[in-house]
């Protein structure tokens, strides 16, 4: 009995660090640490996010949008969340001032998710939409958290360097299958979304779905990973130039239109900036072992 329990747990910790070992292949190589245009991105993204919050004068519709109907000094929290993006998105960009503004930028994503979006689900668990907020959100954080990591490469085991952008990878692991599941779940309403040019909408919407499902079992067993985590950041940026330039384009001055095409590019460009971690490793790379200290 004691034999085979030792077994099993040998086993389980064996299970354990070859998972790691995927998430964290080629995460600490020279060319991961390059700027990459995954930051560029994210920090662009930022920037106009804070921007359309200081000329609206109000959060980006449901993805900000705080749980209280009266909520005292509402303005001073529009401007100040309007403020931080901003401020953060241009300092990511400014080589002195990236790694404190990435790791800024990540901490009030996290606020941003656990603190908007954790009360859905804890309320209605069973609803899927409650888990696609909040991981649109995580996705954001992946990807400031990645460039964190990245910058403070010799500081840390957890939350920086190459077991910083482990965890990172892991919380975008976490985070796709509420993305794609909602292709499933709300399919009449994905297809509403779809301009009418576009043929076989529901085609389009199962393939979508599915292809966030087979993304993150790419990076999570690291079956091709670069490759799927590449495609993912392209099919997030297709989605956001397909569907939401076209309703940006027909209704210019609506905040509702702005905040759904910039936050569907922030979701897109974090999705980017984790994809941009794995540069150093080959396209076609199946198992990490080869590319783990490359």
């Amino acid at each position: 009995m004691v034999a085979t329990t030792g077994l099993g747990d040998g086993r389980r910790a064996g299970r354990h660090a070859w998972l790691a070992e995927c998430l964290a292949a080629g995460a600490d190589t020279p060319a991961s640490r390059k700027f990459g245009i995954g930051r560029a991105l994210l920090a662009g993204a930022m920037i106009a996010l804070g921007l359309r919050g200081l000329a609206f004068g109000d959060f980006a519709g449901g993805w900000q949008r705080i749980p209280i109907a009266h909520l005292p000094a509402h303005d001073f929290f529009v401007y100040a969340t309007a403020v931080v993006e901003l401020a953060t998105g241009v300092g990511t960009l400014v080589p002195r001032t990236a790694k404190f503004s990435a790791g800024v930028m990540s901490v009030f994503a996290l606020l941003w998710m656990v603190l908007l979006k954790f009360p859905a689900i804890i309320y209605v668990p069973g609803m899927e939409a409650v888990w696609l907020g909040a991981g649109e959100i995580a996705a954001i954080l992946a990807g400031a958290w990645v460039v964190f990591a990245t910058l403070a490469n010799a500081e840390g085991r957890v939350f920086s360097g190459r077991y910083g952008v482990r965890n990172a990878r892991l919380l975008w692991v976490l985070a796709l299958p509420t993305i794609g599941l909602s292709h499933f779940f709300y399919l009449p309403q994905t297809v509403q979304l779809m301009p009418a040019w576009l043929p076989w909408h529901d085609g389009w919407a199962w393939l979508t779905g599915a292809g966030d499902l087979a993304a993150a079992l790419g990076i999570l067993l690291a079956v091709l990973p670069r490759l799927a985590a590449a495609l993912e950041a392209a099919m997030l940026w297709i989605i956001t130039l397909v569907i939401w330039v076209p309703v940006l384009i027909a209704h210019l001055h609506d905040s509702g239109a702005w905040s759904a095409f910039l936050m569907s590019s922030v979701i897109a460009a974090g999705a980017t900036a984790v994809a941009d971690s794995y540069r150093g490793m080959g396209w076609l790379t199946v198992g990490s072992k080869s590319a783990l200290h490359a």
